[in-house]
């Protein structure tokens, strides 16, 4: 069974709350804490998620995977398939900025990946047919999915971990097709698919940092979103 449990990403300002418009890209850094060990089951896969979706409701994703049969890595997905695995591998106590960019002038997206703690960076550019998709993006999700091929609960995290400095980029230049700034989030909406009675994972709030929300996943029972 599929399931997932997170919050959507959003602006709050003059008592209305919406996600900004002209938003080409996506961001945040995730903390990979400590290692909770694999209790994945067979064929099963858990991922952490930095996911996008455009105007047809097409999800981009740069998701950290984690598998019963490995020790996590990190992929670039289009429309629910995998496209590419990063070099860039997971390490506990590292921590990674994951970028997703919009980029119609060159009929793509850009995939973003960089090890902060050892400077390690690698990058995907996926060509996507431009009379089909809209490169407008209207939602950022953030949080956790469980695909159990063998059972109908979702499992325990692989790691735990902090996913901080959440973003959206505009580009604020249009004479120059590659500047990008990024501002923050200042509100987090659980989400949740609403299939399981719980959720063998936690989402606590931890602050704001350098200006952005910050939140950590942890092994407790479901508790209080983000």
């Amino acid at each position: 069974m599929h399931f997932w449990s997170g919050s959507y990403c959003y602006v709050q300002d003059k008592g209305k709350t919406f996600f900004p418009d002209q938003v080409i890209s996506v961001s945040d850094v995730i903390h990979i804490t400590s290692d909770l060990g694999n209790q994945i089951p067979d064929k099963s896969w858990m991922l952490y998620l930095l996911e996008a979706f455009n105007r047809n409701q097409v999800p981009i994703e740069l998701n950290l995977i984690c598998s019963f049969n490995d020790d996590g890595k990190f992929h670039a997905i289009l429309g629910g398939v995998n496209r590419y695995e990063f070099k860039v591998k997971p390490v506990v106590s590292h921590s990674y900025l994951r970028q997703i960019i919009m980029k119609p002038a060159k009929q793509g997206i850009a995939y973003h990946l960089k090890d902060n703690t050892t400077g390690e960076v690698d990058y995907f550019f996926l060509q996507v047919d431009t009379d089909s998709f809209d490169f407008s993006l209207v939602q950022h999700f953030t949080g956790l999915e469980w695909h159990n091929k063998v059972g109908d609960t979702p499992y325990p995290a692989r790691f735990e971990a902090e996913i901080s400095h959440l973003a959206y980029g505009i580009n604020d230049d249009p004479s120059d097709l590659l500047s990008l700034a990024y501002f923050p989030y200042n509100q987090l909406i659980q989400n949740q698919e609403g299939l399981a009675k719980k959720y063998p994972v936690s989402f606590y709030h931890s602050g704001i940092k350098n200006g952005f929300i910050s939140y950590k996943i942890g092994p407790e029972e479901h508790g209080s979103a983000a």
